[in-house]
């Protein structure tokens, strides 16, 4: 009878989470996801101030050099203050991911961009250009363009299947370490770019992840996350993520590594949404057209405000690694 019950709570938990009223949800997520990207925003900027600040070892290589670089990141106050947004700003986004599908919190997030541009220019009380006007109203839509056309709102997340997750998992890792094996050969840009792509699909991995923790820690509270697999999981590809963003701003110019970050993150999560937790999108042959030009067009929009955004970083701050 208790083995029954207990099944039967655990069944009655998933069905929660697959009929939560879509209206309330779908604006929940999309608030809780625009309010993280403000605060992901500010942790970039303040992230990229402490890479710019740090003082390489001189005289040392390889190896030795990243330690050093990452020894005094973790101690510097610009890195910390860009983690306690980051702390926020992940707060946010958990969840908006235990609310919504993947495949939609993802691709907000990316209007981040054009947030980081705004508080740039009010901090430096200048007006935004036409081009950053035309290229940020050209994301927006482009974002909401493919929730339309790929039906993402309606997509259901079901329980993540542990199988294609591992696979996923080890493809992630491949492509992560051969662009970081593959970046020691490049120079500056192409690194930066390079390491870019590593940190946008760890990025991805982690908000895969951080659905999984908060699903596991509705359905068997607190203590069955604490004690699950996924959160250590978690950590790790939370903290790849963060060494890896760090070793790519110092690498290069942002206008080398934004572009590769916001532009792999999202295309990697609908991937990894879809066969993770198998949200189902529309498969009409106009349905997956609009959906293929709007990321195309969110990427090129994405790669071009990142690209600004990264100059007026460049201008304020100095170029990296000086």
């Amino acid at each position: 009878m208790v083995a029954r019950w207990t099944q039967m709570r655990g069944t009655d938990a998933h069905r929660r989470r697959e009929t939560t009223s879509p209206i309330v949800s779908y604006a929940a997520v999309i608030e809780l996801s625009v309010g993280a990207t403000v605060f992901f925003a500010l942790s970039t900027a303040l992230k990229h101030r402490s890479a710019t600040l740090i003082t390489p070892a001189r005289g040392r290589r390889g190896t030795v050099r990243v330690v050093h670089f990452l020894r005094h990141t973790v101690r510097h106050p610009w890195w910390l203050a860009g983690l306690l947004a980051d702390a926020a700003g992940l707060g946010l986004q958990a969840a908006a991911l235990h609310l919504g599908a993947v495949s939609v919190v993802q691709p907000v997030l990316v209007s981040a961009i054009v947030t980081s541009l705004v508080l740039g220019h009010l901090t430096a009380r200048t007006r935004i250009s036409r081009r950053e006007l035309g290229w940020g109203v050209l994301l927006v839509v482009a974002i909401a363009a493919f929730l339309v056309a790929s039906g993402a709102p309606k997509a259901v997340s079901q329980e993540a299947d542990h199988g294609v997750a591992a696979m996923a998992g080890l493809l992630a890792v491949g492509i992560a370490a051969g662009s970081i094996v593959l970046a020691r050969h490049l120079r500056r840009g192409g690194r930066a770019a390079t390491i870019g792509v590593a940190v946008g699909t760890s990025y991805a991995c982690t908000a895969v992840l951080l659905k999984a923790v908060t699903n596991v820690a509705a359905d068997h509270g607190v203590g069955g996350a604490l004690s699950s697999w996924q959160l250590p999981a978690l950590i790790l590809s939370g903290a790849a993520g963060m060494a890896l963003a760090q070793l790519a701003f110092r690498a290069g110019p942002l206008n080398a590594s934004l572009p590769a970050i916001a532009t792999v993150d999202p295309l990697a999560s609908v991937a990894l949404g879809v066969a993770v937790y198998d949200e189902h999108l529309r498969t009409g042959t106009w349905a997956v057209t609009g959906q293929v030009v709007a990321l195309v067009v969110l990427a090129v929009a994405a790669t071009a405000l990142s690209r600004v955004r990264a100059e007026q970083g460049s201008d304020a701050t100095g170029p990296v690694g000086e």
